[in-house]
Parts: C-alpha cells; structure tokens; sequence
C-alpha cells in the first residue's frame, strides 16, 4: 500500500503570529506535489504564521537562501555548509573554499541573519568523516562571530562534542539549537550557554516524553519553533510532506506541556525570535 504524500489540511489559525524559524523552502518547492515560495508564504499566513526564516546548506542552497530573501519580505536567510556536505567537500579539497563563499554570502547583505544549519552529525556521519565535520563547524562558529550573525546548530547524536566544541570557540551571543533533540539535562545545558532551543514537530511524536521534557524545562524567553519542512511532519500527519503552515500542530502542543495559554505561547515565541535573530524583519 502507497503512503499517502498529499499535503496534510491547514489547521486553525494561531491567535496571534509566530515565525517559522527553520525551514528548507527550496526543497520542498521541489518534491511532488510540494509548495512554491508565494503558496507557502501565503497557505503559512493563512494560519498566522508570517515570517520564515530559510535555510540554505549547500552552496547552491545558500545562494537560493539568499535570492529569494531579497525577494520576499516574510524571509530572511541563514547560509551555511550542513555538517553531512564537509566531509564530501573536505575529501575533494574544497572546503575552505566553500566555507569562504558561504562568507562572502553572509556579507553580501542584511538579509541574511544566520550561519546555519552548521554543526556535528554522528548518525549519517561516520567516525572517517567527523574531523572534517569538527572543523567546518569551528569554522561556522568563527564566522558567526566575525560577522555578528545568529549561530544555527545541527545536533544529531552528537550532544557532548557540540558544547564540547562551542565551549572551545566561545559561544555566539545568539545561537539556536535548531531541532532540539536533547532531554531535560541537555536542553538546561544548552541554556546554561545561553542558547536559544528551537522545538520542531517531533515534540509531538508519541515516544518523545524525554523531548516534552525538554521543552518544559525551557523557559518561555528562550523557546522557539520550527517546522524544518518539508521534514518531521507534526502530529497527526507524520510522514506526509511538512511545510510552515502546519506550525500551529507544533505551537499547541508545546502550549498544552508548558501549560500556558496559546495565544502567551504565541506572543512569547514572536518575541523571542525576534531576540535571536537580531530584530524583527
């Protein structure tokens, strides 16, 4: 039996905006079926939720990244080398000279507000691999704070060399844990840092307790959300195509563990956004 890859129905709005703050808007636009930039821009603000911030994560990407946030108001950019693509560029020797693109990108204008997604990946990453992960991510890191950008991270199975690493190249002053994966000991880790955690739709899978733990061991100030569509469709449509607009499955539920209302839910996840990627856009 096929599995159903239709795109799941639009939920209520949220009573008052929030920004998807990770989201691939170039990769969705290209899988059957999936939205283009002006559908997902206007099915996400059907629901309330305005802003995206889009990630670019190979060079190509990045410089999708930064096009279309130069196009369309509701986005800004983050540009970055994901942790799975150093390896491939460090064995073909073109590492530094990807990482100074993603440079010369990130300067060319104020629409991009990030270095990211950036970081350590111990699960598609085997141990051949991870010096070249290690280094592109020290690299992300000094760049972030050479040009005061927002540091975006990507932890997979990993969380002891990221603080590791972060705690040798000084944290940036704005960084985000970008789908958080982490239980309640981690997550008051990262805060200790003072990171930002960003909450995806995996929240709301069925054997993610350590995770809703997590996210009420966080306080409202450094809590953001995420959908890092077309990945990690929410409750009750996991495993059909994510996009910004299903934000609002996500919203309820870390709403419902924290046990705030939606709409001080909402008003503190704007805020807080606007606090870790440098102001409102």
């Amino acid at each position: 039996m096929s599995r159903d890859r239709s795109l799941p129905p639009a939920p209520d709005p949220l009573p008052h905006p929030v920004v998807d703050n990770h989201c691939h808007l170039d990769i969705a636009a290209d899988a059957d079926g999936g939205l283009d930039v002006e559908q997902a821009l206007a099915a996400a603000s059907a629901v309330n939720v305005p802003r995206i911030v889009h990630i670019g994560c190979d060079l190509d990407a990045a410089a999708w990244a930064v096009r279309t946030a130069q196009a369309y108001e509701p986005i800004v950019a983050a540009v970055a080398l994901h942790p799975n693509e150093a390896p491939r560029l460090a064995s073909a020797g073109r590492l530094d000279d990807a990482v100074a693109e993603i440079e010369r990108l990130a300067a060319s204008t104020p629409r991009v507000r990030a270095i990211g997604e950036t970081g350590l990946d111990h699960f598609r990453t085997g141990a051949v691999g991870r010096p070249a992960q290690e280094e592109s991510f020290r690299a992300h890191i000094r760049l972030a704070h050479r040009l005061d950008k927002t540091l975006v991270v990507h932890d997979r199975d990993a969380h002891a060399d990221v603080l590791r690493v972060l705690d040798e190249e000084g944290v940036p002053a704005r960084t985000v844990m970008h789908c958080f994966s982490g239980d309640a000991a981690f997550a008051r880790e990262c805060l200790a840092r003072g990171c930002y955690l960003s909450f995806a739709g995996t929240v709301t899978f069925n054997r993610a307790e350590a995770l809703r733990e997590a996210v009420r061991a966080t306080p409202l100030d450094r809590l953001l959300v995420e959908t890092d569509a077309p990945f990690l469709t929410p409750m009750p449509f996991r495993g059909r195509p994510n996009a910004s607009y299903l934000v609002p499955h996500t919203v309820a539920r870390i709403a419902a563990e924290m046990d705030v209302e939606l709409a001080t839910l909402c008003r503190a996840v704007e805020a807080t956004t606007d606090q870790a990627y440098g102001g409102s856009w």
